[in-house]
């Protein structure tokens, strides 16, 4: 049976987490939320600050890249100096947005998991 789209999107969301983890990044921050929007992910490798953005979907449906329009990607950057600002963090601080685009068969397992660095243009 598929996931509700809210527990698709946590599944996702977990599966992301776990991949940066074994990738060495270590996860500070999980939906991190101001009235701009949401962040799902937020990480940290040496002195790089990751912001992920994690989309989720069954395969035959719409790819989960397709999702990242150019709408939401601008509003990624605004949240990502809005993160830094909120937590008194350097605005040159490094960071970048990634992508992780996840697939799932129709019995609910990862069949495609895509890391994708610098999905959106704007890194600091």
């Amino acid at each position: 049976m598929p996931l509700a789209n809210h527990d698709l999107g946590r599944f996702g969301e977990a599966a992301a987490a776990a991949h940066l983890r074994r990738a060495g990044y270590v996860i500070v921050g999980r939906n991190w939320r101001c009235p701009l929007g949401e962040l799902d992910l937020v990480a940290r490798k040496g002195d790089q600050l990751l912001f992920v953005e994690v989309k989720t979907r069954h395969v035959g449906a719409w790819l989960p890249e397709d999702a990242l329009g150019p709408a939401k990607a601008r509003r990624l950057v605004q949240l990502a100096y809005t993160y830094l600002t909120e937590l008194q963090l350097p605005l040159d601080s490094p960071w970048r947005i990634d992508l992780i685009a996840i697939e799932l068969d129709a019995s609910g397992r990862i069949c495609r998991l895509d890391h994708i660095e610098g999905a959106v243009e704007g890194e600091g």
